[in-house]
């Protein structure tokens, strides 16, 4: 960690995250790691990526901090664990459940989920923002986005932000015009309606 520090030119994080589940984690030597680091000053709240909420739970029965945030891949093309939430009690691939109703339990638990890659499609199969892969999508983008005067990069985020959770998305860009398209996000209310239109016309339905 001192290395870590010393790199970074600081001396201590704001947030440490886990990062996702190992398969042979023993969670009394991660809370004992917490506390080593909590206590020296050196990591001031903790987090976790890609757990589910049985996870999450093991790690609390031994861990004194609280876990304030779960990083998760999520967006408008990879919105899995909002489509099952819908599809309850339904024969059809959007009511399986890949991860334990995550989101659900965050927002129970009081854990802000921070969406990374939230442009992408699958699994790193690429950015959906301008694929012509995907026309209808990208036209009731450009469509809403108009409404607002704003690009598709800022309405990918704004669909995230318009989400009660309170998401807190991981942008991974190092470009200034888009980081300041995804800043300007916060500006963007999108009505109930905007929202599912975009929802549906990246291929996720409504039971």
């Amino acid at each position: 960690m001192d290395g870590i520090l010393r790199r970074l030119r600081t001396d201590y994080l704001d947030v440490l995250l886990l990062h996702r589940p190992d398969a042979l984690v023993e969670p009394e030597e991660v809370a004992e790691a917490f506390d080593i680091l909590y206590s020296t000053g050196k990591v001031r709240y903790f987090g976790v990526s890609n757990h589910k909420p049985m996870q999450i739970e093991l790690l609390k029965k031994y861990v004194r901090q609280p876990i304030l945030a779960n990083q998760l891949q999520l967006s408008i093309m990879h919105a899995h664990m909002i489509s099952n939430g819908m599809n309850v009690n339904m024969d059809v691939p959007a009511a399986y459940d890949r991860d334990g109703s995550v989101l659900d339990y965050c927002r129970l638990h009081e854990i802000t989920i921070q969406p990374w890659s939230p442009f992408l499609y699958g699994f790193f199969e690429g950015v959906f923002v301008g694929n012509e892969k995907f026309p209808t999508l990208n036209a009731k983008m450009d469509e809403i986005g108009a409404r607002y005067g704003v690009t598709k990069t800022t309405l990918a985020i704004a669909w995230l932000l318009r989400h009660p959770a309170k998401m807190q998305p991981v942008v991974g860009t190092t470009n200034l015009q888009r980081l300041k398209d995804c800043v300007k996000a916060a500006e963007v209310n999108l009505t109930r309606e905007e929202w599912y239109e975009i929802y549906l016309a990246a291929g996720n339905t409504l039971p």
